[in-house]
């Protein structure tokens, strides 16, 4: 079983194909874990249809229900999880990559910006999270459906788990940056537009003003638009993938 040790957290990962290595970020909130790829929420699976061109690295997040686990302390946050992806490029001896997440993985790709931004050679964020208006100060339902997983985590009171969701989701925006952080990124981006309350259109579409070097898909998720979308994303990739 592939995996490693961060500090307290033991990490899961898989790896399908060769060359330049892409980091993904699946899909299902808190709960993301590398077999959401496969599932119909996830429109494009980086770990089959890119598998013949590039170095494809599946994780399960902490405490996300699959095999990566770690105490959960009121000091989690966005940091948290980013230490884990950096430890994991570290861990395969990765100096810079590609990044594609969907869902919180847009966030996730955000917060590696911010941490390490040289390891980043350019990032495709999918239906990125964010929240339009005022942040929230209280646990939402999809917070509260990861919480009753962590049955053993006995340390994940609930006074614990309140601070863990301010850490996470107060700021508002995108969650784990602000719109000044997100006009200096320099990595190539491609953002494609989320549709609903959780992913709302006008996040990705503000998200595509401010990125400096950004390209922006609207529709990508069925039919024909799926496909081109498909063609797209790879595309880019390869477009940015450094030559050695």
């Amino acid at each position: 079983m592939p995996s490693f040790r961060n500090g307290d957290a033991t990490i899961y990962y898989e790896e399908f194909g060769r060359g330049f290595p892409v980091l993904t970020f699946a899909p299902a909130g808190l709960q993301s874990v590398i077999d959401v790829w496969s599932q119909p929420m996830s429109p494009i699976n980086p770990t089959i249809e890119w598998a013949d061109t590039f170095r494809v690295i599946a994780m399960d997040q902490r405490n996300a229900g699959g095999k990566s686990r770690a105490p959960i302390t009121a000091k989690d946050g966005w940091d948290t999880y980013t230490s884990d992806h950096v430890a994991l490029l570290d861990h395969l001896g990765i100096e810079r990559c590609h990044l594609f997440g969907q869902c919180i993985g847009g966030s996730f790709i955000l917060n590696m910006l911010k941490a390490a931004p040289r390891r980043v050679a350019a990032a495709v964020l999918a239906q990125p999270i964010g929240r339009v208006g005022e942040p929230v100060t209280t646990r939402t339902p999809r917070f509260d459906d990861w919480a009753k997983t962590l049955t053993d985590h006995p340390e994940a009171t609930p006074s614990v788990l309140d601070q863990v969701f301010r850490n996470l989701y107060g700021a508002g925006f995108v969650y784990c940056a602000d719109r000044a952080f997100v006009q200096t990124v320099t990595a190539p981006c491609l953002v494609l537009a989320g549709n609903d309350e959780a992913h709302p259109l006008p996040i990705s579409e503000e998200l595509s003003k401010l990125l400096p070097r950004c390209e922006f898909i609207r529709e990508w998720k069925t039919g024909a638009a799926l496909n081109s979308a498909r063609v797209q994303v790879k595309d880019f990739l390869v477009k940015h993938t450094p030559r050695s």
